[in-house]
């Protein structure tokens, strides 16, 4: 094993290791990540904690997709940190909350730049481990500026992170404070570990349900939010439609306060569950109608985000079931093709907002609006990170009032 004394030689500096068992090193010493911290009011914002996966992307944008035994070149390249925890709470820095990550990379050039870049961007990685064997994970990204798609390779890192390699004091440590806990459902056996001590303590979990994986299950029925790809919802409960297994998901997972589905281009539906009207005091209407009938009152013509909701009602789906709730619908901003320039990481900045939203306490409404302007705002420039904007940036000040 390489010796203490080598190995701060060769990490970054802002990263201080302590020796390990095993063939991999967690990032626990205290002293030089205060040294970095923020100002004394950084304690006092919302302390959010992730726990999931992080990459190098290597973005190549394209004229056209190729095709078979194509040889093409790139109009643009770029790289820089990914994967869906790294990207959600780099967002959620940049719009001011107290951001730490748990994850795992290896000691080589990848896994250093991907956690210099998170502590420049202020998320707390002092909860990693590092590995001196194998290889930090990394994605290629083809971004085709025609059809204004990306296709993405995923190279996992190795060795995977295992539950031993969080000991219960960093655990602890890592939990300290924390307003909400966010999990993408990758390294699933050690987020399971740090999730089931979070709902012990009551602290909330977000869950990023983008498809079906390995422990998602276990994630769902301890999870207070959900925020599902456009796929996963009928996957998931075999439902008919998005808006019935929106109903077959809260009336499955009871802890779960909302669910919410992100449609791209097309915006998001959101499920809230109404304890209050449980008593049967609401109208009782078809879920797929209530759907449709809102859809009819949005306003197609305005290019900025909207939100439509209906009252709490009790939401009936056929061969499923009913739920007491309110719908949401929000739209996405109408971004001029002129100005579309890559959509990886959207959703993880949708996430990234709504962690913010929910510290914060913003309504619903705000909260969707809000969400849906951060990310369009990320999709205009090349890859997940690049166009992530802070709280102070113009375009976001009419969602904050």
């Amino acid at each position: 094993m390489t010796s203490i004394s080598s190995i701060t030689t060769t990490l970054p500096s802002f990263v201080c290791c302590s020796s390990r068992a095993a063939s991999s090193i967690h990032c626990s010493t205290t002293s030089r990540v205060n040294m970095m911290s923020s100002p004394s009011t950084r304690s006092e914002t919302p302390i959010v904690l992730g726990v999931g996966g992080v990459s190098v992307d290597l973005l190549a944008t394209v004229a056209s997709y190729p095709n078979p035994d194509d040889k093409i070149r790139s109009t643009s390249m770029k790289v820089q940190g990914g994967g869906n925890a790294g990207n959600a709470l780099t967002c959620a820095a940049r719009l001011g909350l107290n951001a730490r990550l748990i994850s795992k990379v290896a000691n080589d050039a990848q896994g250093r730049g991907v956690l210099e870049e998170l502590q420049v961007d202020g998320v707390d990685v002092s909860f990693f481990v590092v590995s001196e064997e194998g290889n930090s994970p990394f994605t290629y990204v083809i971004v085709d500026n025609q059809t204004k798609t990306r296709t993405c390779i995923h190279t996992p890192g190795s060795p995977p992170m295992i539950p031993s390699d969080l000991s219960s004091l960093t655990l602890t440590s890592a939990l300290d404070g924390v307003k909400l806990t966010y999990f993408d459902v990758r390294l699933h056996e050690t987020a399971l570990v740090v999730a089931h001590e979070a709902n012990r303590r009551s602290i909330p979990i977000l869950i990023d349900a983008e498809r079906l994986r390995e422990g998602l299950d276990d994630f769902l029925y301890i999870s207070d939010y959900v925020v599902c790809s456009a796929k996963l919802p009928q996957a998931w409960t075999k439902a008919p439609t998005v808006p019935s297994a929106l109903v077959s998901m809260l009336l499955r997972l009871p802890k779960v306060k909302f669910v919410i589905v992100t449609l791209g281009a097309d915006g998001c539906i959101m499920l809230e569950r109404s304890i209050a009207a449980e008593d049967g005091q609401a109208e009782e209407m078809d879920v797929d109608n209530l759907v449709e009938q809102l859809r009819q009152k949005i306003n197609s013509g305005k290019a900025a985000p909207t939100c439509i909701s209906s009252d709490v009602t009790r939401l009936q789906a056929k061969g499923v079931g009913t739920i007491c709730g309110r719908l949401f619908l929000g739209t996405a901003e109408k971004i001029p093709e002129s100005e579309l320039v890559d959509t990886t990481g959207a959703g993880d900045a949708f996430i990234g907002a709504i962690l913010y939203a929910i510290c914060t306490n913003k309504p619903p409404e705000q909260m969707l609006l809000f969400a849906a302007q951060v990310a369009a705002i990320a999709c205009r420039a090349l890859g997940a990170r690049t166009g992530l904007p802070r709280l102070s940036d113009p375009r976001l000040t009419p969602f904050l009032v």
